[in-house]
């Protein structure tokens, strides 16, 4: 029973910690201001919008004419962006996390 208990304090830390680590590159690579683009998230240091990245993705741009379409954003910023929706979206606790940003 203690070791239950423990067991789950434990899970309760570690998806704490991981959400720090998520949250800490987030801030160094997206940016929410409510006066830059009504607080829509945005590459940072730019006003590029992150969704612009991905409605590219999707109609099958490549990333090397993203980044000509938008010269403030930088390679490592789009591949961290890419990395940082990887790790929430595969998470073994996407629920806990989508339940926090909901």
């Amino acid at each position: 029973m203690l070791s239950d208990q423990l067991n789950r304090e434990a899970e309760s830390v570690s998806l704490e910690i991981r959400k720090f680590e998520i949250m800490y590159h987030v801030k160094d690579y997206i940016s929410i201001d409510k006066d830059i683009l009504s607080g829509n998230p945005v590459f940072k240091g730019t006003r590029v919008p992150i969704q612009t990245l991905f409605y590219h993705l999707e109609k099958g741009i490549p990333l090397d004419e993203f980044l000509d379409d938008f010269p403030s954003v930088t390679r490592d910023q789009v591949v961290a962006v890419i990395e940082i929706a990887g790790k929430i979206l595969t998470s073994k606790n996407i629920e806990q996390i989508y339940e926090t940003a909901a």
